[in-house]
């Protein structure tokens, strides 16, 4: 399906938002507070020129991304009207440091155990930058710097700094990035295996999504539509308990790449389980052509190849659910990982004390449904595998060690003792409006 036929607005959508990061990326996320609306409101209207739309974007490595976004609490101290901030649905303004119960954010990946200012009601607008190198990186956000020199009622209160690891892959040592979903009417590259084209109101405010109406988003139209939700979530990954564990499940290094495969779904080099179940292919796992063209009911209905309780097949379960008429596409979402943090040495098996790990960003046009229902039912619940105790074995919120099931002939085998791989240390949920969203923000209380 071409642009036209859905009439996406290419021009007045955030290219943050639905193109994806440069192959090899330097990230940098900013997070401001602000004092005084007006100064705020100026501050956006200034910044609107560096942020750059989707239209004539073609993923160029010779320039730099730079994303807004606002807090529920951001949207009231610049501002916006009541009316309009009560048009967001509940579990935005409630925002994520309030949802940490029902997300499972607890003991220390509590909010009272965040970082500043994630819990705080002090995170109003978060900027993200994303480049090819770290001289584009810093010539993207400079003029934010001068900007921010220039108003001294918006405060910096965050920086955090990312980039690709050397490995290109993730602290654990997986290769990311492979499963997104293709954007219906978006020109983009289709890859075997991304399964259907799905409705761009399941990301953008204002457009088809695949419930059969359209996404509605905050009110006035000309602020939602283009608009997207984003769930922020900064994950601390202790690599070397992660290391320790498999090497004390198993006999041998080829046991514990094996265990580590069954944990994800997909060997560390990105080859999927259900290709190649017995041994790991690197060739394959780096081929975007095949990597990802595989069906779970057709190849591996019982998960003897790739466990129903992996990570892979919790976040994403495929054609898993056809027989309960389940429709997963009506829970897909983009994201944009990228890693923080120095790599800890290869072999090192304790711990250096060094902060390393993830943010994911999130993106989708409905939290309930999207972010929060991965979230809760199918990372969090093992209820749809027929396993109700049992939650991601990596990136799982547990207070007690966790069991992990893998299927197989004669008898199957569980692990045990699985304890706490991944910690929450922020998050926040912000809304990302399109370009005329950004420009009504700079224009209130304008005559």
């Amino acid at each position: 399906m071409t642009d036209s036929e859905y009439g996406l607005d290419l021009a007045n959508i955030q290219a943050g938002v639905v193109q994806p990061r440069p192959s090899h990326y330097v990230a940098c996320y900013l997070i401001l507070q602000v004092l005084d609306a007006e100064v705020g409101r100026h501050l956006v209207e200034q910044l609107i020129p560096y942020v750059p739309s989707s239209e004539g974007w073609e993923g160029s490595s010779a320039k730099p991304v730079l994303g807004i976004g606002f807090t529920f609490t951001g949207l009231r101290a610049l501002g916006v009207p009541e009316e309009t901030l009560a048009s967001f649905e509940p579990q935005f303004q409630e925002g994520m440091a309030a949802r940490a119960h029902i997300l499972g954010d607890r003991g220390p990946s509590a909010p009272d155990q965040w970082e500043s200012p994630f819990a705080s009601g002090e995170a109003h607008i978060a900027l993200m930058a994303m480049a090819s190198s770290k001289e584009q990186l810093e010539a993207g956000i400079d003029a934010a710097r001068r900007l921010l020199d220039e108003h001294q009622k918006v405060r910096l209160i965050y920086r955090l700094d990312l980039q690709q690891l050397p490995t290109g892959r993730t602290h654990f040592g997986y290769r990311d990035g492979i499963g997104q979903p293709l954007i219906d009417g978006l020109d983009m590259e289709e890859r075997p295996g991304q399964g259907p084209a799905i409705r761009p109101g399941e990301f953008l405010f204002g457009y088809p999504n695949e419930m059969g109406g359209l996404s509605v988003g905050p009110s006035p139209d000309e602020f939602g539509r283009n608009g997207s939700i984003i769930a922020f979530r900064k994950l601390h990954t202790d690599v070397a308990g992660f290391r320790r564990f498999l090497s004390e499940q198993s006999e041998t290094p080829e046991e514990e790449e094996r265990l580590a495969a069954k944990m994800v779904g997909r060997w560390r080099s990105g080859a999927p389980l259900v290709l190649c179940p017995e041994a790991d292919d690197p060739e394959l796992g780096a081929d975007f052509q095949r990597n990802n063209d595989f069906r779970y009911l057709d190849q591996d209905p019982k998960g003897f190849a790739c466990p129903m309780g992996s990570h892979m097949r919790r976040a994403y379960p495929r054609d898993s659910l056809e027989h309960e008429r389940v429709a997963a596409n009506i829970h897909r979402i983009l994201r944009r990982g990228a890693t923080y943090g120095p790599m800890l040495p290869e072999g090192v098996l304790e711990d250096d004390g060094a902060e390393r790990g993830i943010v994911f960003i999130l993106i989708g046009s409905n939290l309930h449904r999207q972010y929060e229902f991965i979230k809760t039912q199918w990372l969090q619940d093992g209820v749809f595998i027929n396993a109700s105790e049992e939650k991601d074995p990596l990136v799982g919120q547990t207070d007690d060690p966790q069991t992990f099931t893998i299927p197989g002939k004669p008898i199957r085998r569980k692990v045990t003792g699985i304890p706490r791989f991944v910690t929450t240390r922020g998050g926040l949920y912000a809304f990302a409006p399109g370009i005329n969203g950004l420009r009504w923000i700079a224009n209130l209380g304008k005559s």
